[in-house]
């Protein structure tokens, strides 16, 4: 795992070591979620790609009256 969305409020043991890059609100109920990558990796063109995929899951997510995880891990490129 290189990448992980966390949202605010929870944390996770995985994401310890993990260098924050960023965060996302989703568009429609407002939760904040933080994109983590590891260090060793960490690009910040990655996290907006990963945060626009994010915000297509969170959608996704709304259409189907699904409640947002606390933690979702991320692709390593889109």
């Amino acid at each position: 795992m290189k990448a992980v969305a966390i949202k605010k409020g929870h944390s996770h043991e995985k994401a310890a070591t993990f260098q924050e890059m960023g965060s996302f609100r989703c568009d429609h109920c407002g939760e904040v979620f933080s994109i983590f990558q590891h260090p060793s990796g960490a690009d910040h063109k990655t996290a907006e790609k990963q945060a626009y995929w994010l915000e297509k899951v969170l959608a996704e997510e709304h259409e189907r009256e699904k409640k947002h995880p606390d933690f979702i891990e991320l692709p390593d490129y889109c």
